[in-house]
């Protein structure tokens, strides 16, 4: 190029001006840069033929290029702070809150259901004098098992049964709550009455009625003169407390290592159209003198009696939840109906 026209210098910086002016939104007025002040525009092929210029004319020029590009960035400046602001403008409109409408109602939280029957079963037995006991969920064989009349070959301990804590002699997570009444009998002398919640751990396959991980109550009492009497009290107040003023037990012949007798224990319901039946909630029996001489206490002085409650199985009782993983699965469209 041997010169540069001065009229296509101005032609270029009036359309630029122009199509800047003219920009509707940031986009488009990106498109107008590229256009004018890219790389492969107008103006930078002018600029790179400034080289084939005389010395006189290429300053001349290149100060005239100059003053076009530095017009060009300042209007395309001004016009982005304009379009940005009117951006803003029309963001903050769509996103304009009503402050004079009345708060969105959000749902209360509240407890998980097996929270909740779990404290409802803490409150009955509280109010009738008992204290809450706790213990490790990594349990010693001991306190598992010895101490409470499982034998060595008993079939709860095979692992097909129990979880076994990799690494430790004789260590497992505990299949019920029992080691906890196990503690507490020999470290506190009669007379004694404690509940033991928390959780206990099966090797169970999961289906609709098993979990390997699920929620116990268990209530102990020793004392002097106590008989199975008190414990058909007991757990018919329960009953009543927890299922209605209306509900009979009734108990049933069973076998636990840790208790004798033992028996299985049933509470009457009322179905539809107007049937009658029996639903097994928990098992129970009388301390076997070997778990309280096991223990430090003199089984020919003190007697007590022993019971456990499934949570999981209450709250399906009570709520009529047939599939006992619906408890674990976090769907909110489960747990918001409790």
């Amino acid at each position: 190029m041997s010169e540069i026209d001065v009229s296509e210098i101005d032609a270029l910086q009036t359309e630029a001006l122009a199509a800047v002016a003219a920009a509707d939104d940031l986009d488009d007025l990106e498109q107008v840069r590229v256009r004018f002040a890219g790389k492969r525009s107008q103006l930078n092929t002018l600029q790179k033929g400034l080289r084939d210029l005389d010395p006189d004319e290429r300053r001349t020029r290149g100060q005239q290029l100059n003053a076009l590009r530095q017009a060009l960035e300042a209007a395309l400046g001004d016009r982005r702070a304009q379009l940005a602001e009117v951006a803003l403008a029309t963001r903050l409109e769509a996103e304009r809150l009503d402050l004079t409408l009345p708060p969105r109602r959000l749902r209360p939280g509240r407890p998980h259901l097996l929270t909740q029957v779990e404290q409802e079963i803490i409150d009955v037995f509280v109010g009738m004098g008992y204290r809450v006991a706790e213990g490790p969920e990594a349990e010693a064989g001991a306190f598992n098992f010895d101490l409470l009349n499982i034998e060595a070959d008993h079939p709860a301990r095979q692992e097909m049964d129990t979880i076994y804590v990799e690494g430790f002699d004789d260590v497992v997570l505990r299949t019920h709550t029992s080691p906890v009444q196990a503690r507490v009998m020999t470290t506190t002398p009669p007379p004694i009455a404690v509940i033991c919640p928390g959780r206990t751990y099966r090797a169970d396959a999961v289906d609709a009625t098993h979990s390997p991980v699920f929620s116990q109550v268990e209530g102990l009492v020793v004392a002097e003169g106590i008989t199975m009497g008190d414990l058909r009290g007991t757990l018919l107040a329960f009953s009543r407390r927890l299922f209605g003023h209306e509900r009979e037990i009734r108990l049933r012949p069973s076998f636990f290592p840790f208790t004798e007798p033992s028996a299985e224990v049933d509470v009457s319901f009322e179905g539809a159209g107007g049937n009658h039946g029996w639903l097994e909630i928990l098992g129970a029996g009388m301390v076997d003198p070997n778990v309280l001489t096991a223990c430090g206490i003199d089984a020919e002085r003190y007697t007590g009696f022993a019971f456990g409650i499934g949570i999981e199985r209450v709250a399906m009782l009570r709520h009529g939840v047939a599939d006992i993983r619906d408890l674990f699965e976090a769907d909110a469209r489960f747990l918001r109906r409790f």
